[in-house]
């Protein structure tokens, strides 16, 4: 395919693809805006017209890896089922996004806490634990769960279930299966917030 083959938009959108599908499978450092032209079959200063350098391709891939991953996870947050449930599968929905794009997963992380990370992409990353804070305080609200900072006890959630997904991409689960880690360490969270004596994050 050659430059004069994509239409106005596509290029970007191709580039981004490829882009992810490297790093997906060889991690960032093995990403670079001359091969990605490369591979769609169009010139090194096309793909300099989408994105001035290489931290700003991988500012937008780790855009379209937070939306992907917000995505699973307000519908986890939206399933059918108990708080508990919904509780349990954004969770689960997390490792899940992490075990199957470990190398994207870092990468977001990476550009988002780089000096020159864009405010959509800062915008972007903070989306899902409003979601998270609103299911807490609907359980609180329920009875479900006791009265308390919805936002520490989503935290604390967070911190869990990413510690899960840490040790599982670096195989340190000791052949443990990850979803078994992840079901049991969102069952001891959910325990812990549903007691009355449920600790909180110091200030």
């Amino acid at each position: 395919m050659t430059e004069r083959t994509y239409h106005h938009g596509n290029l970007r959108v191709a580039l981004l693809g490829r882009a992810w599908d490297v790093v997906d499978a060889e991690g960032a450092d093995a990403l670079s805006l001359r091969r990605l032209a490369r591979d769609a079959g169009v010139s090194h200063g096309a793909s300099a017209r989408h994105f001035r350098d290489k931290q700003a391709l991988l500012d937008a891939l780790a855009i379209a890896g937070f939306q992907r991953l917000n995505a699973a996870l307000a519908d986890a947050v939206d399933s059918p089922g108990s708080f508990a449930e919904r509780f349990g599968a954004a969770g689960d929905a997390y490792v899940s996004f992490a075990v199957k794009h470990p190398a994207i997963l870092r990468s977001m992380y990476t550009a988002k806490h780089h000096a020159a990370a864009s405010a959509e992409l800062v915008e972007v990353s903070h989306v899902a634990m409003p979601a998270l804070v609103a299911l807490i305080t609907a359980a609180q609200d329920a009875g479900e769960l006791p009265p308390g900072p919805a936002e520490e006890a989503a935290v604390v959630a967070f911190a869990a279930v990413h510690g899960v997904a840490t040790l599982a991409t670096d195989d340190l689960l000791n052949g443990f299966p990850w979803r078994d880690a992840t079901a049991a360490t969102i069952a001891s969270v959910w325990r812990g917030l549903s007691s009355v004596d449920a600790p909180t994050v110091a200030p």
